[in-house]
């Protein structure tokens, strides 16, 4: 059930940095009550530039193994291009723009070369010293905790969304919606994807960044991913939030994906005294 990666990643000593930090990291995903698991997650370290990694998540749809074929694509793009990534003549936004726009093409791409209809959704997650950076389409989403209080949650490109931003409906009535999966943006779809971005610097140790499809959020509310996040690593949070999604499902639960990165802060450095 869980794929777990680590990866210790301590923050430069700087001027600016004041503290230290090792970053965990854990992938996790569940088949839930479906035939075939058509999510798609990983975590990456950069080959060349330590502190930095990337994770990244996709809830492939498009009938028997469409799905899961869009969404190796997102995996594989966002593999691809990290591995290549250069800061001086490359943001972060313009790197996971490109993942996103890049994976839309060729998932558009494989409409013509096969009898599926394949579509996507996807996270991608860019952490460097002191640094996160986050993009995303369709309703997997990303949450930024601190400390266990939310700072930052992505926004849906889905209808019932929308509708709620409109206020023409609650957060409860929302949950029950018969179109709560119907999307208005997502790749591989004839329109050009939406893609929302974010960042956040400098960051602090109780930071923890939870990628998820909506699998695992549609059964758990907010604060219950702030607290097991916060008392918790990231490994045995994966299993503790896939267990209550599991067992509020009741037997009808959706593929299940999660990726994990927690910065924990590591005492100061301690400096041996000279000898006289």
């Amino acid at each position: 059930m869980l794929e777990q990666s680590l990866a210790s990643i301590p923050a430069p000593d700087t001027v600016t940095a004041k503290k230290r930090y090792q970053a965990e990291a854990c992938v996790a995903k569940h088949v839930g009550d479906r035939t075939e698991q058509q999510d798609r997650v990983a975590v990456f370290a950069h080959p060349a530039r330590k502190g930095t990694l990337l994770a990244v998540l996709a809830d492939g749809m498009g009938g028997h193994s469409g799905g899961a074929m869009a969404a190796e694509q997102v995996v594989l793009k966002a593999k691809q291009n990290f591995e290549t990534f250069a800061p001086a003549s490359e943001s972060p936004e313009d790197l996971l723009r490109s993942v996103v726009d890049e994976a839309h093409i060729v998932i558009k791409l494989t409409r013509f070369t096969s009898e599926q209809d394949p579509h996507s959704t996807a996270v991608v997650f860019m952490m460097q010293p002191d640094r996160a950076d986050w993009a995303h389409c369709g309703d997997s989403r990303f949450y930024h905790f601190r400390n266990g209080k939310l700072m930052t949650r992505s926004a849906d490109h889905s209808l019932v969304e929308e509708l709620v931003r409109k206020g023409r409906l609650d957060a409860e009535s929302a949950a029950r919606h018969p179109n709560r999966n119907v999307l208005l943006s997502c790749l591989g779809a004839d329109r050009e994807p939406r893609v929302d971005l974010g960042h956040v610097s400098p960051l602090q140790g109780g930071d923890a960044f939870l990628l998820c499809s909506d699998g695992l959020w549609g059964y758990i509310s907010e604060d219950e991913f702030g607290d097991v996040l916060a008392s918790h690593t990231p490994r045995d949070a994966a299993s503790t939030l896939i267990e209550m999604a599991r067992h509020r499902a009741r037997g009808g639960g959706d593929n299940i994906s999660l990726a994990i990165v927690k910065l924990v802060e590591l005492p100061p450095k301690t400096v041996p005294p000279r000898e006289s």
